[in-house]
Order: structure tokens, then C-alpha cells, then sequence
């Protein structure tokens, strides 16, 4: 581990991850990545965590259970559409939406919705990750920008997340959990400019990042208790607060 450690947050829009990283004393830097293994091995050695909004945790059949991703739902409201169940495992590496739906329906008798279908391949080569490199395992860990901005705000969001009304009230709770986020935010966005990366696509690193590190709150897991997948993955979405979304019991 480098001297000086980081806090990673990072949002994954079309084939660029947008990272945002905190040390102690504040915003460090941001940057763009053509992919989870170029940013992984920039962080690798000074990481203290990487959250990241792609699932990790994957269901083999309908046995298996994605318990976070109704949790995350239920908590959500009206934003509930922006979490999405990831492919089971055998449809994952299909390249065509009508097999891989099939597959899916086969192993856990529901239809695979075609925006997950879409990050099939991100979902994937973040599990191949974790599945090939045991430190990554112990550092990247699964969030949900939604689920991080409801647990900082204590309410729901009014408004989605690229219209100007969704990004003021996304920039005051970040606000009200530091002041120093909004200059944060345009740093960020300042440094990833020659991108094809949105603000909200930077305020969603952002509130990753502010997830990751340590602060008032402490992390919480959708559901407390997270099942593993067959490769020993937790199938959950960790967030921020001071207490937890849901029963003790998920």
C-alpha cells in the first residue's frame, strides 16, 4: 500500500469509467479509463476501496439470489428503474439479446432486460476480475449512485438524474456531506472534459467516491447480510448513512 491512500469511486457510461478519487484530506484527482483493468491497475497498490455501480455477484440458476437488487428498488421508489438484475451467469457472454434472454428465462425463469443485456460485457469483465485477481476482491465493491444519494439525502430524489433540477439536488447533498463538493465536482469534471462523460456521469463517481470514504455514517450492505455467488462474490450494494435502509433483516 502507497503512503498515501485513496478512495475510489467509480461509474462506468458506454466504454469509459469515470473514477473519482479521495485521500484524507479531500479530493485528490479524477480520471477516464478505457476499462475496469486499466483502473484497477492504476489503483491496485494505493486503493483503501474502489465502489464501482456495476453488479458484482452473479446467479447460476433460479435458486440464486439478487435480494439487493429488490432491496435497492423498494428503497428507491420512483427511481427504482435505475437498478438493474444483471444476466445469470450463462448469458452473460451471449452477443445476441433475443439467446441470451432465452438463457436467462431458462436459468431464472425471468426476462433479462435489454439495458443490462447492453452492459453485459462490463459485468463481465469486472467478474473476471475479481475471479482472477484475489487483492481486487478485497478492495472493489458493488454501490448504486441512486442508492448512495438517497441514503446521504434522507429522501428521495425529485428528479432524474440529467435534467438541471436532478443536478442541483444532487450537488446540495453532496453539499450537506461536504462542503467542499461542488468544488470537488467541477475539478472532476474539469479533468475528465476530454471525455464523452456527462456531469451527471462525474456527480455519480462523485457520490461513489464520498461512499468509499471514511466519514459520518458507516458503510451499509443491500441486504445486511449479502449472499455469495458461486465464485464466492457478495451479491450486494453498499452505501452510507447513519443507519440502515431496511429491517435488520433485508
Amino acid at each position: 500500500m502507497a503512503d498515501e491512500e485513496f478512495w475510489v469511486g467509480a461509474h462506468v457510461c458506454e466504454d469509459t469509467w469515470v473514477a473519482v478519487a479521495f485521500s484524507r484530506s479531500g479530493f485528490e484527482h479524477a480520471a477516464a479509463f478505457d476499462g475496469i483493468g486499466d483502473l484497477w491497475f492504476r489503483y491496485e497498490d494505493d486503493a483503501a476501496q474502489v465502489l464501482v455501480d456495476v453488479p458484482i455477484g452473479l446467479v447460476e440458476d433460479a435458486d440464486g439470489d439478487r435480494r439487493c437488487d429488490e432491496l435497492a428498488r423498494s428503497v428507491l421508489g420512483k427511481r427504482s428503474e435505475t437498478v438493474l438484475s444483471p444476466p445469470a451467469r450463462k448469458a452473460l457472454r451471449k452477443r445476441r439479446y433475443p439467446v441470451a434472454n432465452r438463457v436467462n428465462e431458462r436459468k431464472t425463469g425471468q426476462q433479462l432486460d435489454e439495458r443490462a443485456f447492453d452492459m453485459s460485457e462490463t459485468i463481465a469483465t469486472v467478474d473476471q476480475l475479481l475471479r482472477e485477481f484475489s487483492g481486487a476482491r478485497d478492495l472493489v465493491a458493488a454501490s448504486h449512485p441512486a442508492v448512495c444519494f438517497r441514503a446521504f439525502a434522507g429522501e428521495h430524489m425529485e428528479y432524474d438524474r440529467t435534467t438541471a433540477g436532478g443536478y442541483a439536488e444532487r450537488l446540495r447533498t453532496l453539499a450537506a456531506v461536504d462542503r467542499d463538493a461542488p468544488p470537488a465536482v467541477q475539478a472532476a469534471a474539469e479533468a475528465v472534459g476530454g471525455h464523452d462523460v456527462s456531469v451527471a456521469d462525474v456527480l455519480d463517481a462523485t457520490v461513489l467516491a464520498y461512499t468509499a470514504l471514511p466519514h459520518d455514517g458507516r458503510l451499509h450492505s443491500l441486504p445486511p447480510e449479502p449472499p455469495l455467488d458461486a465464485n464466492g462474490l457478495p451479491m450486494q450494494i453498499v452505501y452510507r448513512a447513519d443507519a440502515s435502509l431496511v429491517d435488520a433483516d433485508g
